[in-house]
Formats: C-alpha cells, sequence, structure tokens
C-alpha cells in the first residue's frame, strides 16, 4: 500500500510536472504574452487541479497562432501581401509606421465612404451592398439572428446565389448558436456556403475554443465592403415594439479596402476548416482616386503575431496632442492602456469615454467600474449612455478615427478576432468627432464614488475572471 502510495504520488508530481513544461513551452516557444494575473491563474490550476488544467490549457489556452516575419535592418520584410505603402496617402506618421512594423498592409485612397449612424440606413446599405454582387459576396457575423433581419439577409443571399453569384457566408459557431439548423440548412439548400467558425465541439489542434471571430463585415467582388459594429440580428438595426433599436455604428466603402478585406475574409475561411493562413491579395491592388478617402484595414487577433489595436491605441494614448474621445459597450482594459490613458489626462489631453449606463453584459458592467472610477479620477469625462450603445469608435486629435467591431475589453483587444478600420480623412474623422460628441450630449455624467469593501472584492474577481475568458 506505501509502495503504491508512493508510485501515485511520484506519477501525480509527473503529470503536474509535465503540465508545468506544456505550459512554459507554448508560452515561450510560441511567444504567448500574458498578462501576469493570466499566467499566475494557469500555472497555479496546473498545479493544484492539473487533470482537469491541463486539457483545459490545451484547448483554450494559446491566443496566438502566427510569429512575427523575419524583418531586416528594422524593417518588414517583404511580402506578398504587403506592397510598399503609397507616398500620397495621408496619415500620421506614428500610426502608420507602427502598423507597417506589424505587418499590416499600407493605408489606401478609395472613391466613396458613407457612414451609417441609424439602424434602417445601415440595413438598406447591407442589402445593397449583397444586391451589387455580381460575382462573389462574401459575408462573416458573429450573430446572425433568427428575426427579421436574420430572414431577409438570408434571402437576399439565397437570390444573390440564383443570379450565380459565388456566396460564402462565416458564422461564428458561439455567437451564433441561436441560428436555428433549418435557416442554416436552407441556406446552403440555395446555393450559399456555409461555415461555423471553431464550434465548440472540435479537433483542438485545429484552433481553439475560447478565440471567437467577432469580425462582421460584407465584400461584393473585392470592389465594395459592409463593415462596423452591428450583427445581422434586429436588435442592431430596427427598433421593435418596447425594445429600440441600439445605438451602432457601420459604413460602406467602395475602393481598394475591400479587396484587403476580402483577403481578410479569404483566410478567415481557411482557418474555420482548421488551415490557419495569412491574408493574402487575390489580385494586385490597384490604386485608389487620387483625391479619394484615405483608409486602413486594421485587423487583430490570433491570426497576428501583435495585438495591433491594442498597440494602436497605447501609441495613440501617448502621441494625442488634444483629445481621445471612444465609445464602447464595454470598457475592460489591461493596465497598460488604462495607464496610458490615464498618464494622457494628466499632461492636459482630454480624454472623454462613453459606455452604456447599464449594457446587456451585467458582469461586463461589473468588471469595468474600477476602471471607470481610475480614469475619471485622472481627469477623464466619463459618461453614461441612457440605451444600449453597441458602437465601437475612437478618434484621436484631428488625425485618426477608428471604428469597427473591437470592443475596449479584454477579450477583443487580445483574444478575439476583430478589424477596425482606421479612416485618416478630415472630413471622416470630423464626422466621426460629431457623433460621438452627440451621443455624449444626451449622456449623464459618471461620478467616481468609493466602493464597498464587498463590491471592490467582487468587481476584482468578476474581471480577473473575465480577463481568463
Amino acid at each position: 500500500m506505501t509502495r503504491f502510495a508512493l508510485l501515485s504520488g511520484l506519477g501525480h508530481a509527473a503529470f503536474v510536472a509535465v503540465g508545468l513544461l506544456i505550459y512554459v513551452m507554448a508560452t515561450r516557444i510560441g511567444r504567448q504574452r500574458r498578462h501576469p494575473s493570466a499566467a499566475m491563474g494557469w500555472v497555479l490550476a496546473i498545479v493544484a487541479f492539473p487533470y482537469a488544467a491541463v486539457p483545459l490549457f490545451l484547448m483554450f489556452g494559446s491566443r496566438k497562432f502566427m510569429r512575427p516575419q523575419r524583418r531586416a535592418a528594422g524593417m518588414l520584410a517583404a511580402g506578398p501581401a504587403l506592397p510598399p505603402p503609397p507616398a500620397d496617402v495621408p496619415g500620421p506618421a506614428w500610426a502608420t509606421r507602427l502598423l507597417a512594423g506589424m505587418e499590416l498592409a499600407p493605408p489606401v485612397r478609395n472613391a466613396r465612404t458613407v457612414f451609417h449612424a441609424q439602424g434602417a440606413q445601415a440595413f438598406d446599405g447591407l442589402l445593397a451592398t449583397v444586391a451589387s454582387a455580381r460575382h462573389s459576396l462574401d459575408v462573416c457575423t458573429f450573430v446572425f439572428g433568427d428575426d427579421e433581419v436574420g430572414r431577409r439577409v438570408a434571402e437576399a443571399l439565397r437570390a444573390a446565389a440564383r443570379r450565380g453569384v459565388a456566396v460564402r457566408l462565416l458564422l461564428d459557431a458561439v455567437g451564433s448558436l441561436g441560428m436555428p439548423a433549418h435557416l442554416r440548412r436552407a441556406l446552403r439548400e440555395g446555393g450559399v456556403q456555409v461555415r461555423r467558425f471553431m464550434p465548440l465541439l472540435h479537433n483542438p489542434l485545429r484552433g481553439h475554443t475560447n478565440l471567437r471571430n467577432h469580425r462582421k463585415l460584407v465584400v461584393a467582388d473585392g470592389e465594395r465592403l459592409w463593415s462596423g459594429g452591428r450583427n445581422l440580428a434586429c436588435e442592431y438595426f430596427l427598433d421593435r415594439p418596447g425594445l429600440p433599436a441600439w445605438i451602432d455604428l457601420s459604413y460602406e466603402i467602395e475602393g481598394p479596402i475591400a479587396l484587403q478585406a476580402a483577403a481578410q475574409f479569404a483566410a478567415d475561411w481557411q482557418a474555420a476548416s482548421g488551415r490557419i493562413a495569412r491574408a493574402v491579395l487575390p489580385r494586385p491592388l490597384q490604386p485608389g482616386p487620387a483625391a479619394g478617402v484615405p483608409a486602413q484595414w486594421v485587423p487583430s487577433g490570433p491570426d497576428h503575431a501583435d495585438d495591433t489595436v491594442h498597440a494602436l491605441l497605447v501609441a495613440a494614448a501617448y502621441h494625442a496632442e488634444a483629445r481621445i474621445v471612444a465609445v464602447t459597450p464595454y470598457f475592460v482594459p489591461d493596465d497598460a492602456l488604462l495607464d496610458a490613458w490615464c498618464l494622457a489626462c494628466r499632461r492636459g489631453v482630454q480624454v472623454r469615454l462613453l459606455v452604456p449606463e447599464r449594457s446587456n453584459h451585467r458582469l461586463a458592467d461589473w468588471a469595468r467600474a474600477r476602471a471607470l472610477r481610475e480614469l475619471a479620477q485622472a481627469g477623464a469625462e466619463v459618461w453614461l449612455a441612457p440605451g444600449m450603445v453597441h458602437a465601437k469608435a475612437v478618434v484621436i486629435d484631428d488625425v485618426l478615427a477608428l471604428s469597427g467591431s473591437l470592443n475596449l475589453d479584454a477579450r477583443s483587444l487580445f483574444l478575439n478576432y476583430e478589424v477596425m478600420t482606421a479612416f485618416y480623412g478630415p472630413e471622416e474623422v470630423r464626422w466621426l468627432a460629431g457623433w460621438c460628441g452627440a451621443q455624449i450630449a444626451i449622456a449623464r455624467r459618471f461620478e467616481a464614488r468609493p466602493p464597498s469593501w464587498p463590491r471592490d472584492i467582487a468587481e476584482g474577481v468578476v474581471r480577473a475572471v473575465g480577463f481568463q475568458l
């Protein structure tokens, strides 16, 4: 019995040691930079509960599939998806150089950009983009609702397939859990190719369940792009009795950036089948009009070696001279971003943040409380919108505005597949700044109050758990 107990103890210790070795090797070899609380949480879990923690780490622990390409003399090595940046495209040098150093495609000029402040306008633009497709139509969404919007979009996709368009629909398997099987079956029978991104039950060697595709985009013929923060469900577009549509943003762009979005979709389509690949343009990028709208496609997620949007936001905080304005449904930043914004406040930059007074995720509201208090105490203006705000926008001075799918929380910044569009044109920056200002004008000012100690502990626990999730 004693010998058996000794052997069992040695076996247990060996399993723990192997688990820790797997963690170290996966983290170091894969260059998986982690928040200190996340790293400590995994190590403690592997030591205390190895038989549960090791399989969970293998399923959920990795957050990056790409490693940086080799850089020579401090510059990015040339590649087929990265043509040299056009010299005539404006934009702050600190931003465009940073994004080039993180292997992102350069800014391009586009023929037309239209922002959608209203849901009905956004829905009309979405259906018009689908109807305009002649050869190919690619659609990626996190949520596909079983409601009026979902059914109308499904019919529009089937109609495109009937007229000979190659239609592909990429659904996040978790975000679209509410989409009934009969609707997916009807789409497939109507000629639409449908893939689900990382189902809950799949081969862990082909991606991790914890890494969700939160991108929203519709690309017609690689020439016209519809994108932003709206999912394909009623609450993002249309009022219903007693349920007003959420405040959200989307936009249409006609020009070369649509081809970059098409390349991104093609890479995501491959990832959904278990083949991780970099986005590569399907054809040479044609220059846009000389006086066109300058914009840059800024994806972020496990398919990029760097946390691209997070790095851009931190850099922007240190380069901002006059203002940082942000709108987000959930605000749970990491310490680096929060500290950067607090320091911006202390050196005289006006920082204004708008979040919903009560979002659709109560845990996120609890997790954000500490960050809101710290930001307000540093001198920022924090505003609470009366209704649900799902829009994502950041404006830096008069030189840069971001809008897209990324929330200012740890999941979007470090785990999800996300995308933002960086707008560099003065008219687009002015429009987004004005839209943010209009939303702030009808909001209520947040007042930082010290929490009770039970609430402070609860907020810390929710924030720590939320970072892991």
